[in-house]
């Protein structure tokens, strides 16, 4: 029974923890796109799934909600997907005229393949300009495998606007609905306004901003967190007085009848008053080799003891310690301990993709096992502790999405760059072939930290 309260508990503080964290995430991309006037459909913590609570903004027109598959989230950000085709306006002007139309139809009069002609509805769609239409009647639902067999126009304003569009107004007169024929008069217009709403649109720096201000929210919420555990953390630190703070057992110091809390006023003719003072002073004593007096005040009287040092040897220290006070560093002192640790998290995030160093990092890393399981500890141990491990993977996985390996966020950002460099956009071929190449070593990297975490959890 304790095993499985055991495990019950892992399962819900590291589902917990990690669904906080991506819902943070997530939170910066859509933040970012929406700032941007950049069409979402859809903003979910959870993977994809037919099952799902969500509430629809008015507003906005996106989708916010949550599914069962916890173990992360996502954002359908308007015009990531798919390839510019010449064809693409003639298509978008053929189910605007429509109002409903099938694929087989489109693929007819544009005489092109299904192939072709479904990913022009699809590339479409990925703008939010149309949108698949599932027919009951032929058995068609949301989240099939298959796109189906129609795509429809959304619903628009007088100005052409979608309910993803901020200012949109459906009241207007010449508004149409889903599925409604809206005629275009220049198909080319229309869809270049169409691809302005979306993350293809806008500038290349909007778009580094989209792409970075997910791993960023993470960073700084880690930032937020560890500063207010450091400040909260009561930490013991030397404080600079001529009180000792303790006396070790069997020392010189002891022999001699020194305790903690003696004031040490003098050692041999030389007056003390801080700490700093007496330890030199008593450093230098214990160089000589020979016996010296201590002179020392306790409870209000002043007495002198002899340290009996090993004749004519020089010792290293006589056996006192001294006194600790509670500190609680300031906010500039916690931030800047912040820093220090981010900058030590992201020298080792860094080290993953330097072959030298990559099964070192591995071999100390947690998969959502290890996880898991640290979570529940934390949650046992108290609040700090847990918000301390909130800040830590926040601010692993912030480090983490910044590395230049599709499907991250900096697989992305490099995708970005290397098409300003070459000022051309990269085909969905050459992409998908280097995600590949990054998905293939994540599954390397998961396969090893859950590994890891099993040996670790089982003992061997």
């Amino acid at each position: 029974m304790s095993m499985l309260l055991g495990t019950l508990s892992a399962v819900f503080w590291g589902v917990l923890l990690l669904s906080i964290l991506v819902f943070v995430h997530e939170g910066g991309h859509y933040l970012a796109a929406r700032a941007f006037g950049v069409r979402v459909t859809e903003f979910y913590l959870g993977l994809p799934c037919r099952f799902k609570l969500f509430y629809k903004s008015k507003k906005r027109g996106t989708e916010v909600g949550v599914t069962p598959l916890l173990l992360g989230g996502y954002n359908r950000i308007c015009g990531m997907e798919g390839e510019a085709d010449e064809l693409m306006a003639p298509a978008f002007a053929i189910v605007q005229r429509e109002g409903r139309v099938e694929v087989e139809a489109v693929a007819r009069e544009l005489n092109v393949d299904m192939e072709r002609a479904y990913a022009l509805m699809v590339g479409l769609a990925d703008l939010a300009a149309i949108r698949p239409y599932y027919n009951p009647e032929l058995g068609e639902k949301p989240y099939q495998r298959d796109y189906p067999a129609a795509f429809e126009t959304v619903a628009r304003d007088a100005t052409m606007l979608t309910e993803y569009d901020a200012g949109h107004d459906f009241n207007t007169p010449q508004s149409t609905g889903d599925g409604e024929a809206r005629p275009l008069d220049d198909a080319e217009a229309q869809l270049a306004a169409e691809v302005s709403h979306t993350y293809r649109g806008v500038s290349v720096p909007k778009r580094l901003v989209m792409l970075i201000a997910g791993p960023f929210v993470n960073l700084l919420l880690a930032f937020v967190l560890t500063t207010g555990v450091i400040m909260a953390t009561e930490y013991s630190i030397p404080k600079n007085t001529n009180v000792l703070g303790g006396v070790t057992e069997s020392s010189i110091a002891q022999a001699a009848g020194l305790s903690a809390g003696d004031q040490i006023v003098r050692v041999g003719d030389a007056e003390v008053t801080d700490w700093l003072t007496l330890r030199d002073q008593l450093s230098a004593a214990c160089k000589k080799g020979t016996d010296f007096t201590v002179t020392y005040v306790r409870d209000g009287k002043e007495s002198t003891t002899t340290l009996d040092l090993p004749e004519g040897q020089a010792v290293e220290a006589i056996g006192v310690t001294c006194a600790m006070e509670a500190y609680h560093p300031t906010l500039f002192e916690a931030m800047q301990m912040s820093l220090r640790y981010a900058g030590m998290v992201g020298e080792a995030v860094t080290k993953l993709i330097m072959p030298q160093h990559t099964m070192e990092v591995l071999d100390q890393s947690s998969s959502i096992v290890g996880i898991s399981v640290k979570a529940s500890e934390a949650a046992a141990a108290g609040i700090v502790e847990l918000v301390s491990l909130m800040a830590a993977i926040s601010m692993s996985l912030g480090f983490m999405n910044l590395l230049p390996i599709p499907p991250l966020d900096g697989g992305k950002i490099l995708v970005e760059l290397i098409q300003v460099l070459i000022r051309r956009p990269l085909s969905m071929k050459a992409q998908m072939a280097i995600s590949y190449v990054g998905i293939a070593f994540f599954v390397f990297v998961f396969v090893m930290v859950v590994k890891n975490d099993v040996v670790h959890i089982l003992g061997f």
